[in-house]
């Protein structure tokens, strides 16, 4: 239900995709706004900030003004910014109410909104949800997490379900949003350092189901801890990924099945037939079948659906075949579980992996002895390096090489096939780029250009 915000005084912490979406939609409806980045300008808020100007909305960088906040009378805040930092502690003292940008799209849109969670997979999965309930004449765009704020989306008619890409920050900062139908994919140690530790991330993932409790639940049958959330939750579940008495969509001989709530069991498709490399992405399918059938969507639609989908981008992308040696670009892999999701996915070859970038602070033992049994060499970058060079050659790689950028990665990466070349980091891109998008497409575009050079 829309609120009323005329003359509210609204304080949006970040200068991001979603700040910036919430502070116009909030403009829009009467709100001064106030936008406030702890970073100092650079040239490339020009544009952006131009057009905030012309909307009347202020922006002040280079630090949140204590005189700003508490004189707000509500704060939109980015999901990035750590609850135990210095502005989110004074909010908290001042009792300033305080959410996220999702939240604000959850209480004003009044629609039904399908969450998808997780430690890795949740981009594909979101957009590939969208894509089915699409083709099934449903209007679902995808939104949040994936890059595009749900705010956008408010005002934009007929809309059926906001599918909703959902950070364990953007939980945690939403205090009352309930999906429809939530959707926990998998869960392995990341961002402790927001969190402060690796029970309070599981927990802020679990809270989705535990407290906010949606009407239907799809959770990953093969990791226990998501599994016996059901024991806790009143949400109708389906499991994915292994079979159970009913509600469930599984692999059995090859072939992707579902069995509904009165056990009939129907072929979904040929596992064969899914465009995704990997175990993971068949799992996201598998999640995505479920989702598929709780909204009502035709088995038939939702094969065509899976059959027809190209995965995003800065996921084990093909970029490229230069001499015979594959490139693919990987840059979302920002943390080592999905990285060794990747290398699994190349089964019957032998990557050269380039790894490495901000480091998490993550144990590598498991991604160490994963990379020893399945890529072929390492070529490192970043501040990570170090360790990780120090981490795998306790488990035996001997092939482990050290380049001071991406391009030089890129470049002996190539000379040490001939397998195909993975840019994998399981690390953050920000000692380096501003973002994995920026990291990936740094990637492609050298790699194409070495394609066209090489073809002259």
């Amino acid at each position: 239900m829309k609120r009323k915000w005329t003359n509210f005084d609204i304080t949006i912490l970040g200068l991001s995709k979603s700040g910036i979406s919430a502070a116009k939609y909030l403009s829009g409806r009467g709100a001064n706004c106030t936008v406030s980045e702890k970073r100092p300008q650079s040239p490339e808020d020009g544009e952006t900030l131009k057009e905030l100007e012309k909307l009347e909305i202020k922006v002040e960088t280079g630090g949140h003004k204590q005189e700003t906040i508490v004189n707000s009378d509500v704060i939109i805040t980015s999901p990035g910014i750590p609850p135990h930092s210095e502005v989110m502690q004074l909010i908290k003292n001042r009792n300033i109410e305080c959410f996220g940008e999702l939240e604000l799209a959850y209480r004003e849109s009044g629609r039904p909104f399908i969450a998808v969670t997780g430690t890795n997979g949740k981009t594909t999965t979101t957009k590939l949800v969208s894509e089915i309930l699409e083709k099934g004449g449903l209007k679902a765009p995808a939104c949040g997490n994936i890059g595009i704020p749900a705010t956008e989306f408010i005002d934009k008619p007929g809309i059926d379900y906001f599918v909703a890409e959902v950070s364990s920050y953007q939980i945690a900062t939403s205090p009352t949003f309930t999906p429809q139908i939530g959707v926990f994919l998998n869960y392995t140690p990341d961002h402790t350092d927001w969190h402060g530790d690796e029970e309070e991330y599981f927990r802020a993932k679990a809270s989705l189901f535990t407290q906010r409790q949606p009407a239907w639940a799809v959770l990953n049958a093969k990791n226990l801890k998501i599994a016996y959330l059901k024991i806790e939750i009143p949400s109708k579940t389906w499991f994915f990924n292994r079979e159970a008495e009913d509600k469930c969509v599984y692999l059995r001989e090859g072939r992707v099945l579902l069995k509904d709530e009165h056990r009939q069991v129907y072929e979904i498709m040929g596992q064969d037939e899914i465009p995704l490399k990997g175990r993971h992405n068949l799992e996201n399918v598998m999640a995505a079948v479920a989702v598929a059938h709780i909204a009502g969507i035709e088995h038939s639609i939702t094969r065509r659906a899976i059959m027809e989908f190209s995965p995003p981008e800065h996921r084990i992308e093909f970029v490229a075949e230069i001499n015979g040696i594959e490139f693919y670009n990987d840059s979302k892999a920002t943390n080592c579980d999905s990285t060794i999701c990747a290398l699994r996915a190349f089964e019957g070859q032998k990557p050269v992996l380039i790894a490495g970038g901000r480091d998490k602070g993550t144990d590598l033992t498991e991604f160490s002895r994963e990379v020893s049994k399945r890529a072929a060499a390492v070529v490192l970058i970043g501040e990570a390096a170090e360790r990780f060079s120090e981490a795998l050659k306790r488990e035996g790689v001997e092939k482990v090489y050290r380049e001071l950028t991406l391009e030089g990665a890129i470049n002996r990466a190539g000379e040490l096939g001939p397998g195909p070349v993975l840019l994998s980091p399981a690390c953050a891109s920000f000692d380096m780029f501003k973002d994995f998008e920026e990291r990936g497409n740094a990637f492609k575009d050298y790699v194409l250009k070495k394609k066209t050079a090489g073809s002259r």
